[in-house]
């Protein structure tokens, strides 16, 4: 059984049976962010599944991104189920459309990933300077010797289209 990890009052593990997991967060360990590439197409996947969900190939290899990208929605927590994120409500959860892979293999249809967007200390960034079109860049946070979140935080990059909030 893998060591568990304490974030935020929560204990996190990663069962040894979770190979998806268990190697996506050993790879965040190193401070690299690696998706699933499809072998048959090349299109890359969030979250690391077996199976390409476009040409349904089993088979697959660990890719580097570079983690940069854009807010394509978010969703402010205003009131938190876990105990250890009430004292941070209202926070920012992202998802973020990553700089590779944009709009394909449609422009509904994407490489896109889901973070919390905290500051560079990873404390949670302010509602206020959440929006629809910023710019965004991968931070890992880490949590244990062996145990590594990747989150998010702002970029001084120029937006992305029209920024707006919901």
């Amino acid at each position: 059984m893998p060591q568990p990890v304490s974030y935020r009052g929560m204990t996190l593990v990663v069962p040894d049976n979770d190979s998806e997991w268990n190697e996506y967060f050993a790879l965040a360990r190193q401070h690299k962010l690696m998706l699933r590439a499809c072998q048959a197409c090349g299109l890359m996947r969030y979250p690391p599944t077996h199976a390409c969900p476009w040409c349904m190939e089993l088979g697959w290899r660990w890719q580097e991104v570079g983690g940069k990208g854009t807010i394509h929605s978010y969703e402010i927590v205003a009131h938190a189920i876990q105990p250890g994120f009430k004292d941070a409500t209202p926070y920012a959860i992202v998802l973020v459309e990553l700089d590779e892979q944009r709009a394909t293999p449609t422009p509904d249809e994407a490489l896109r990933i889901i973070g919390n967007l905290v500051k560079p200390d990873f404390t949670f960034e302010d509602e206020k300077n959440v929006a629809i079109g910023k710019r965004v860049k991968v931070a890992f946070q880490d949590v244990a010797d062996h145990f590594a979140l990747p989150q998010f935080t702002l970029t001084d990059e120029p937006a992305a289209g029209r920024v707006w909030r919901l």
